[in-house]
């Protein structure tokens, strides 16, 4: 070696350090992590399955659809919150939508957080048979927001940019100016946001109903969205609401160590207690397949 030259030395010294880092740390290192995770965490670091029958139906620790073919919630069964991650809980996608209470104006092709928050919350109200309504929305479930021109001064212009022609604008005058509907492709960036926030005294659909998990992958909703569906859940099965809400209640975890997050009911497990191992014309089953 000594008599090797200098560059040639440090060449196979630089190879020696990447095969035995190679071996350590993706060799034995990674068999080692599996190992004690198999030992220790076996359930958990083989992503929770859920079985029915003998069938993978879900996984306790990723949320999924309760939907038909055509999208619309099966009556019977408790809802998940909303996912941005992919086309819904797509572990490979997981992620939030970045949109942030600024994103309040619709674009052509592309809805606002708002007026996705506004008409999930109308169809939620929808659902349960409850009021949908929530401050910045209007009644046809898109973001009661104006466009008012100029931008500074007194208005001449009053446009509710959310709500295209020939809609009815949400409201009809605005500091004494008409409010016109929204023309698609029309630039009304030059003029002033208005967000109008309306005459809404209670919320009724609770906030996990309306926005996604920051992962996509939230399998829990809050005790308040459960109890909401529990009446037509309850309706839809022919059972006591009393055993509906007890079932929520069995199903509920607290806080983490006791202070951290708030009470959460987990919808896969809920919903399979509910079956209780009998579902009718194998409803689950076709679930479990579209997931899969």
């Amino acid at each position: 070696m000594e008599r090797l030259p200098g560059w040639l030395r440090r060449h196979i010294a630089a190879i020696r350090a990447v095969a035995v880092l190679t071996l350590l740390l993706g060799g034995l290192y990674p068999l080692a992590v599996t190992g004690v995770a198999q030992a220790v965490f076996h359930d958990k670091a083989n992503g929770s399955l859920v079985q029915r029958n003998g069938q993978d139906v879900g996984s306790a620790l990723i949320g999924q659809s309760f939907t038909d073919e055509g999208g619309n919630a099966i009556r019977k069964y408790f809802q998940s919150r909303p996912s941005a991650a992919g086309e819904g809980y797509d572990p490979l996608s997981t992620s939030a939508s970045n949109r942030g209470p600024e994103d309040v104006v619709d674009l052509p092709g592309r809805q606002s957080l708002l007026t996705r928050v506004c008409a999930r919350s109308k169809a939620v109200g929808e659902l349960e048979g409850v009021s949908g309504a929530r401050p910045y929305c209007t009644a046809d479930g898109v973001g009661a927001v104006l466009k008012v021109f100029p931008a500074v001064g007194a208005p001449t212009r009053v446009v509710s940019v959310n709500q295209a022609c020939p809609a009815t604008p949400f409201i009809a005058v605005y500091q004494g100016v008409r409010v016109e509907c929204g023309k698609p492709n029309e630039d009304y960036s030059p003029g002033r946001t208005v967000a109008v926030r309306g005459n809404v005294s209670r919320v009724q659909v609770p906030a996990d109903a309306v926005t996604a998990s920051g992962s996509g992958l939230d399998p829990h909703i809050s005790v308040a969205y459960a109890e909401l569906q529990a009446p037509r859940v309850a309706r839809e099965r022919g059972l006591d609401l009393g055993t509906v809400k007890a079932l929520i209640r069995g199903h509920t975890t607290g806080r983490a160590l006791g202070v951290m997050g708030e009470p959460a009911v987990n919808v896969l497990e809920l919903n399979l207690a509910l079956d209780n191992g009998a579902l009718d014309n194998g409803a689950f089953d076709q679930l479990a397949g579209k997931e899969g």
